[in-house]
């Protein structure tokens, strides 16, 4: 669950990746049959916070390029051409001052396929772990495809299931491959970064993996600290974790909007006109409280889109309200696109001091704690149901709009 207080710590986090002090590091090579120009260096927070670009150059006419930056301590960095819409080339680790880079670009290959990386040995680690993710995600989803193809001819449930059964197999070796891969890290930017992109996997329904429970990342998180205690960026999520922990424990006493009138909300959607939740009476309507670097959220989107796919033609509509920050409107509507969100957005990209945050009480200590978070509204504006997630928010939209 998202607080406010995460605001101030990706920002913490951030801040040891930028170029503003520190050790100096450069990563050059070549980039081969590069549809753009200009390749860019970015780095990656500890966190669900997207990548920031720290240098750039455009290559020369071999493909050559040197890019430079700073850093206080370890941080993982992604390689890219184009815009950020296009998936990576590369990544590597801080860990030496010098990293050489070879890139092979093939149209249509994942990420991890098609390059060499020398110089730094955490780079390379990071490299071999993502290439073994990938082979077997591509297993997967071949699989998958195969077993769609296969429905309803003879013989289907047999071969369906041998499908299944071997996708679940190769689940159970991915998760093993992360915890075996985070226990032989020195380095706790690639520790993180593993972590990280196993979790994002997570977000695609089709792959089905094991998700890391709550109490399995707070404990690579707190061996992470105890073995880099000198690292600020871990430290501090740590600190985090260690808040957000204790409030599952001991959660403090929370309001409720249950069998209560839904608040009114009147703010602008991404075109500038203003929407009101009262023009929704008639219909349920989910509304839902998000932001673009709201990891939790972002997790919890594929749900939100299932959902609306199965239920829109039933009386029922979703209404998204996003606490992003003032001067992002271009990632939160990246964001839309990215996880195919449908239906009607809104915000005043004022972040916490949205009109909405005291309206409907967001407040870590007795209101409503933070997000994800959502109200199901009935036709007569009244909230039947809050806080609907996964297998709860489907089983709930079944009962009420039979």
């Amino acid at each position: 669950m998202k607080k406010i207080l995460n605001v101030l710590v990706l920002t913490l986090i951030l801040a040891s990746c930028k170029d503003g002090g520190g050790k100096r590091f450069e990563v050059s090579g070549t980039i081969i049959n590069s549809p753009e120009n200009i390749v860019y260096l970015e780095a990656i927070p500890l966190t669900n916070m997207e990548p920031e670009r720290v240098d750039s150059m455009k290559l020369d006419a071999n493909g050559k390029f040197v890019l430079k930056t700073k850093a206080k301590e370890s941080c993982a960095y992604l390689i890219r051409i184009g815009n950020n819409n296009k998936p990576p080339l590369a990544a590597v680790i801080n860990d030496a001052s010098k990293i050489n880079l070879n890139v092979s670009f093939v149209k249509g290959s994942t990420f991890a396929e098609n390059y060499e990386v020398s110089g730094s040995k955490a780079s390379g680690q990071l490299k071999e772990f993502m290439t073994k993710l990938n082979t077997q995600l591509q297993k997967i989803y071949f699989n998958v495809l195969k077993a769609d193809s296969l429905r309803g001819t003879e013989k289907a449930d047999s071969v369906v299931l041998a499908l299944e059964n071997e996708n679940r197999q190769i689940t159970i070796g991915l998760k093993e491959l992360l915890t075996t891969s985070i226990q032989q890290s020195e380095d706790p930017a690639l520790t993180m970064f593993e972590l990280g992109n196993y979790q994002g996997m997570q977000r695609e329904l089709v792959f089905k993996l094991i998700p890391m429970t709550n109490d399995e990342v707070f404990k690579i998180i707190n061996e992470t600290a105890e073995k880099f205690p000198s690292h600020s960026g871990i430290q501090a999520i740590k600190k985090h974790w260690d808040i957000e922990m204790a409030k599952i424990e001991n959660p403090p006493p929370t309001s409720s909007w249950v069998g209560k009138q839904a608040p009114e909300i009147s703010l602008p959607d991404v075109n500038g006109k203003m929407v009101t939740l009262s023009s929704y009476r008639g219909k349920y309507v989910l509304v839902d409280f998000w932001a673009s670097w709201c990891g939790p959220c972002r997790m919890e989107n594929p749900t939100i889109v299932a959902a609306y796919n199965k239920f829109k033609g039933r009386n029922f509509d979703i209404l998204g309200v996003s606490f992003d920050n003032p001067g992002e409107k271009s990632r939160w509507l990246e964001a839309i696109a990215n996880d195919k969100l449908g239906w009607t957005q809104v915000s005043d990209l004022r972040g916490w001091d949205s009109a909405v945050v005291p309206v409907y009480n967001f407040n870590p200590d007795g209101g409503i704690p933070g997000i994800p978070y959502n109200v199901l509204v009935d036709p007569q504006g009244k909230v039947i149901a809050e806080g609907l997630k996964g297998a709860a928010l489907d089983m709930k939209l079944d009962e009420v709009l039979k």
